[in-house]
């Protein structure tokens, strides 16, 4: 089994790996800081069909995660326990299988469209469906539901930002030693 990287220019968007920087939910990097961003094969080929229906309504992808260690899995959980915005990494997540991605649309200047919250924003305002957030943060997220569950993925419906493949748990947890440029360890 093996990852495919998505970095451009083989995919176009946008790749800000939040967890290569300590701009992250942890306050430290547990990406090498030139680390790229994989996924398997199936969930590549569903990530081209959303950029490719993103394209013609003006926007691209912005990703902020992809495969992610299960090393990752735990600095994440030990910040932040809590398994409505964090998997529990004693079972692994979509993010450790290679099936699911952490996103956002960006327009032609490569702007971020408003989404009610930031990424990884730990508050019930990161739900899918929320009405108390402004108009354009609901139609934002409600556009880039459509392009991602015509593409061929499933949403989580606590976290805006979250997508996997509808079979996610059929995968298994990908061992990052595979990986070209592995994540720090």
């Amino acid at each position: 089994m093996s990852l495919v990287d998505i970095s451009p220019p083989a995919f176009d968007l946008a790749v800000a790996l939040v967890y290569a920087t300590p701009d992250n939910l942890t306050g430290r990097p547990f990406y090498r800081a030139d680390a790229r961003p994989y996924l398997r094969r199936e969930a590549a080929e569903a990530l081209q069909r959303a950029i490719d229906l993103a394209r013609p309504l003006g926007y691209r992808l912005k990703i902020f995660d992809a495969y992610r260690p299960v090393e990752g899995q735990w600095a994440l959980w030990n910040a932040n326990p809590d398994p409505e915005f964090v998997a529990d990494p004693r079972g692994g997540g979509p993010h450790n299988r290679g099936v699911a991605v952490d996103l956002t649309l960006v327009d032609a200047t490569g702007a971020e469209l408003e989404m009610g919250t930031g990424f990884d924003a730990c508050t019930p305002l990161s739900h899918h469906g929320r009405i108390d957030v402004p108009l354009d943060a609901q139609r934002n997220r409600l556009i880039l539901l459509g392009i991602m569950t015509a593409a061929g993925w499933e949403y989580y419906a606590n976290e805006w930002w979250h997508y996997q493949l509808w079979n996610a748990r059929d995968y298994a947890i990908v061992d990052q030693k595979t990986l070209p440029h592995p994540p720090m360890p």
